[in-house]
């Protein structure tokens, strides 16, 4: 636990900062976590990141995590959209199945460019969300922080029925309820410091959706973990594994934040 807590507090010192700066910083700094757990996503199917499909999805990666601010000039350049270029890079991966006489089968094709889709579109959302502001990375992480913390200490309090036992054995349904009631009393407390959104009953709506998208996210790396029979997706953390054990909740409440435009 000491660890735990002191690997935490070192990593909050840096990534704070980074959110509050913003731009260029910030930008790079989720480059590079996205590029981790890409690293550990691929480990898992025992493909190596320095590899010609590594090398591959990693590209993928980079082109969907483009900002929109760097979209129209980067593109500019090749006058493809990201689209057109990621089905550029599909076929690319489904071409090397033939060159690598089927060492890299379809199912690794498949695998590769999910990862990439997977990643990308949850950090892409992390950058966008933060050009709104960085009290929008904050609420998000708000909401995820105290869903969990809510949820474990309601879990064994008083967690009779488990949630999803095939997965993750040691969630109950009173603490997924506990998390979701934690996670919208927090948000009341920071809507007085940052008005992030137009009423308490969209911030309510939005928390309670956003604390089960993100709880479900946190059980979908937790089956991609099981099938692939790993007990943390790296070590990078000690005390918490790796980037995907610390941002698998954040990869689905990010685009949801984004879809229910609670900046609006």
């Amino acid at each position: 636990m000491k660890q735990r807590i002191i690997t935490a507090i070192i990593a909050l010192a840096v990534f704070f900062p980074l959110v509050i700066i913003g731009g260029l910083p910030f930008t790079l700094a989720i480059y590079t976590l996205a590029s981790i757990g890409l690293f550990e996503l691929l480990r898992m199917k025992n493909i190596r990141i320095f590899s010609v499909e590594g090398i591959l999805t990693w590209i993928m990666l980079a082109i969907l995590l483009m900002p929109s601010t760097w979209t129209k000039d980067v593109l500019q350049l090749t006058s493809y959209t990201k689209m057109e270029l990621l089905f550029a890079f599909i076929l690319i991966l489904l071409i090397y199945t033939v060159i690598s006489k089927n060492r890299f089968t379809f199912e690794h094709a498949a695998f590769t460019a999910f990862s990439a889709l997977y990643l990308g579109i949850g950090f892409y959302f992390l950058i966008e969300t933060r050009f709104y502001g960085f009290e929008y990375v904050f609420y998000a992480l708000l909401v995820i922080w105290t869903t969990d913390s809510g949820a474990y200490f309601t879990g064994r309090k008083i967690g009779k029925r488990k949630l999803w036992p095939e997965i993750s054995p040691n969630k109950t349904v009173e603490g997924f309820l506990g998390g979701i009631l934690c996670a919208v009393l927090f948000a009341f407390v920071f809507q007085l410091f940052y008005p992030i959104a137009p009423s308490y009953f969209m911030l309510t709506i939005v928390t309670i959706i956003a604390s089960i998208v993100g709880q479900l996210g946190d059980l979908v790396e937790s089956a991609l973990k099981r099938h692939f029979a790993v007990k943390d997706s790296g070590n990078l953390l000690p005390g918490h594994g790796g980037i995907l054990d610390r941002f698998d909740s954040l990869l689905f409440v990010l685009p949801l934040i984004h879809f229910l435009h609670l900046v609006g």
